[in-house]
């Protein structure tokens, strides 16, 4: 069955409960879906070098999580390209990001270290 043919009987079930399958489309499209920057790298951040000492850590090691700033927003922009409608961000302090020998502790940080 193709993707036509499956939303189409999905339109039917939905509807014969009173579900205007169309209409919750178009009003999810104007609904902005939050993303914690977090969910791509398992709260690490990349403003410290090291393990995760406490805090709301979870396990810090999935496989496959990104290393780098760049591997991240590469997630980021994936993910943004599959979720329709409006999308934020909810970007932490721990993901600022310093120029080489730069560092500046959170009470510190500047819009310019979050430019990229």
């Amino acid at each position: 069955m193709s993707v036509k043919e499956n939303y189409e009987l999905a339109r039917k079930i939905y509807a014969g409960i009173g579900v205007d399958t169309d209409k919750a489309i178009e009003t999810l499209k104007k609904v902005p879906v939050s993303m914690h920057c977090w969910q791509g790298d398992d709260v690490m951040g990349f403003d410290n070098v090291g393990e995760l000492t406490g805090g709301i850590q979870t396990t810090g090691n999935y496989p496959g999580k990104a290393r780098t700033p760049e591997e991240l927003m590469a997630d980021i922009d994936k993910a943004f390209s599959l979720i329709p409608g409006a999308k934020k961000l909810n970007l932490h302090a721990s993901y600022a990001i310093f120029e080489p020998g730069e560092f500046a502790d959170r009470d510190r940080l500047e819009p310019k270290h979050f430019q990229k």
